[in-house]
């Protein structure tokens, strides 16, 4: 059991030891230019003199045009600037500073002036007579035996 965690203990120490050596600097780096060499025989003048070529960098369509790059990324930028700036922006814009239609907002702030004239005139918050009743005429009780009347 003794050598088996002295052996686990070594692998342990070796692994972590691999994947810091992976993390080190080193001096890699990737070339735009590369030089053609056929064999190893040719002279180092010859090679030299060789017109270097350049690879051609990798893309990756934004999905706007496959063929040109430029202009994939001129549509992506437009696009990104008319979503973001102007529908994003500007919508939350016009929603906020939208008028109230229904008049909601209206309507609460004349019902907390109505609360406070009451409170400070000392009348009652709710009025029993909000229709005056000289305005309409009540059945007498005579007309209103027969009939149920629900509350």
């Amino acid at each position: 059991m003794k050598n088996m965690s002295t052996l686990l203990r070594l692998v342990r120490s070796q692994g972590i030891r691999n994947r810091a050596t992976c993390l080190t600097f080193r001096d890699n780096k990737v070339y735009n230019i590369t030089h053609r060499t056929s064999s190893s025989a040719v002279k180092q003048e010859e090679v030299d003199k060789e017109e270097p070529y350049k690879v051609k960098r990798t893309w990756r369509s934004y999905g706007f045009d496959f063929e040109d790059e430029k202009l994939d990324r001129h549509f992506m930028h437009q696009t990104l600037f008319v979503v973001i700036s102007i529908c994003f922006v500007g919508g939350s814009f016009i929603i906020a500073y939208m008028p109230d239609h229904k008049l909601q907002d209206w309507a609460q702030r004349e019902a907390y002036i109505q609360l406070r004239f009451r409170e400070e005139n000392g009348l009652p918050l709710i009025d029993p007579n909000v229709v005056d009743p000289s305005k309409f005429t009540l059945p007498s009780e005579e007309e209103l035996d027969d009939m149920e009347i629900v509350i």
